[in-house]
C-alpha cells in the first residue's frame, strides 16, 4: 500500500491527466495517505505541490497545518498563495503569524499588492480575524450577502460604492461581477478595462487613480436586479509603514 501511495504522489506532478486520478484516489484514502504525502511533498514540482494542497483541503484534516505553513516559504508564489488560503479554510491553529510574515515578505519582494499572492494572503488573514478591512458606512449599508455568506453589492450601486470607498481613502484593486439565477451564482464578464497602479506614487494619488479607473469601469458595467459586484480594496495599513 505504501508503494502504491508513493506512486500516486509522484503522479500528482503529471498535468497531462494522471494527476487528476491520483488526486481523487488520495482524497478517497483521506488522512491515511497524509504521512507519505507529507514526506513526498519536497520531491514534487510546483504543479504537484498545488495538487497536494487541494488534497489537504478536500480531506479537511488540520494535521497538515505544519506542512502548509512550511509551504509559505516556497520559491513558487502560487504555492505560497494556495498554502495561505488553505490554512484559512482549514482554520489551522498557530498559522496567523506565519501568514503575516509571508505577507510582509511578499511586499518586501516588491510584489504589487493587487497580484494574486498578496491578495490571497490578505483574504486568509481576514478570514481568521487577523485583518479587519475598512468598510465605510454607506458601503456597509449597501452590502448584501451571498448564500455562502460572502459579501456582495448590487451592481446598480457600483458608483456609490466606488465613491464611498475612495472618500474613505481606500484603494480599489479590481472588481468582479456575479449573477444570481435560480439560487446559483455565475461569473459575469465586466468591462475590458484593465489598469495598473503605480505603487511608488503617494497613497492619495493611488486612491484617486483607482477611483477614476473604477468609475470608468462602472460606466460600462453590467446592471440588473440579479447582478452583483464584489470589489477588492485595501487600506493604507495594508502596506508597509513607509507607504
Amino acid at each position: 500500500m505504501t508503494t502504491h501511495i508513493e506512486r500516486l504522489i509522484q503522479q500528482l506532478d503529471d498535468s497531462t491527466g494522471p494527476s487528476y486520478d491520483a488526486r481523487a484516489e488520495l482524497i478517497d484514502m483521506g488522512a491515511d495517505a497524509f504521512p507519505a504525502l507529507i514526506d513526498g511533498l519536497p520531491s514534487l514540482g510546483g504543479f504537484g505541490q498545488l495538487t497536494a494542497i487541494e488534497v489537504f483541503e478536500e480531506v479537511g484534516d488540520p494535521r497538515c497545518g505544519p506542512t502548509l505553513i512550511g509551504l509559505l516559504n516556497s520559491d513558487n508564489p502560487t504555492v505560497r498563495e494556495w498554502a495561505a488560503t488553505a490554512l484559512a479554510s482549514l482554520d489551522v491553529e498557530g498559522a496567523v503569524e506565519p501568514r503575516r510574515r509571508a505577507y510582509r515578505a511578499c511586499l518586501e519582494r516588491a510584489t504589487p499588492p493587487d497580484w494574486p499572492e498578496p491578495d490571497g494572503i490578505r483574504w486568509a488573514l481576514t478570514e481568521l480575524g487577523a485583518r479587519t478591512p475598512v468598510v465605510p458606512p454607506l458601503t456597509a449599508r449597501l452590502r448584501a450577502t451571498a448564500a455562502n455568506g460572502a459579501p456582495r453589492w448590487p451592481s446598480a450601486h457600483f458608483t456609490d460604492l466606488i465613491n464611498d470607498l475612495a472618500d474613505h481613502a481606500q484603494v480599489i484593486l479590481y472588481s468582479q461581477f456575479w449573477q444570481v439565477n435560480a439560487g446559483r451564482e455565475y461569473g459575469v464578464s465586466g468591462t475590458a478595462l484593465d489598469w495598473e497602479l503605480d505603487w511608488t506614487a503617494p497613497w492619495e494619488h493611488l486612491v484617486e487613480e483607482s477611483r477614476a479607473c473604477s468609475l470608468l469601469e462602472a460606466s460600462e458595467a453590467p446592471v440588473g436586479d440579479a447582478i452583483f459586484v464584489v470589489p477588492s480594496w485595501i487600506d493604507r495599513s495594508d502596506l508597509p509603514p513607509e507607504r
